[in-house]
């Protein structure tokens, strides 16, 4: 009984700051520990560190250049197409991260392919504006051979039809990029003189006839 009520007075006895002490230092030594942990968990997981070299694969078919970067740990991606009748369809014309860069592993890698065939684009309307205005429009869809040919008109350089192909290119019909655009452009009559033709078409008066005898 003696000894119990030592005990009691001893725990009295301790002050409190004491404890509040002891408190605080556990939970600084919980929360660095915690810390620590997060920060050696995050390092594992974004491969802090690691460092991978990615190769070149341009002039690559795709299914090629594809098996060689997952074989290496990446991850591969086709970002866009375009065509070029001078490279083969399906082989990877431009990739992004470049080559002999260093990325950390697991990396998406992006890569632009040469298409199969050629994109299409829809054609506005040609006709009635000057062949300036209508170059500037097929330009900005990516179509570049553009030819003219001049037909027999008063209005000098109006865009009056448009071919492809030997058929007639209506507003809103589909070509390919690398089609042949034949613009029918008017030639203004460069040996039509207005004055002589309205000389010549002038009906000319009737004669009174006068009797002399």
């Amino acid at each position: 009984m003696t000894e119990y009520r030592d005990n009691n007075s001893n725990r009295k006895g301790r002050p409190k700051w004491l404890l509040i002490c002891l408190n605080l230092l556990l939970m600084t030594v919980i929360a660095v520990l915690l810390g620590w942990l997060a920060l050696s968990w995050l390092d594992i997981w974004t491969g802090h560190g690691k460092e991978s070299v990615v190769p070149d694969v341009k002039g690559m078919q795709f299914g090629a250049a594809e098996t060689r970067l997952i074989d290496e740990g990446f991850i591969v991606e086709i970002a866009d197409s375009v065509y070029d009748n001078h490279v083969k369809p399906g082989v990877v014309v431009d990739q992004n991260p470049r080559q002999n860069t260093r990325v950390k592993p697991g990396r998406l890698i992006y890569l632009t392919i040469n298409a199969f065939s050629p994109k299409t684009v829809t054609v506005p309307r040609l006709t009635d504006i000057s062949k300036r205005q209508a170059r500037a429009i097929l330009a900005g869809l990516g179509i570049k051979n553009v030819v003219e040919d001049t037909v027999i008109s008063e209005f000098k350089d109006l865009v009056l039809g448009a071919r492809c192909k030997g058929h007639r290119l209506m507003a809103g019909a589909r070509v390919p990029v690398n089609s042949r655009i034949v613009l029918e452009v008017g030639d203004g009559m460069p040996g039509y003189d207005e004055d002589a033709d309205t000389v010549a078409d002038k009906t000319p008066e009737p004669v009174e006839k006068v009797d002399l005898f």
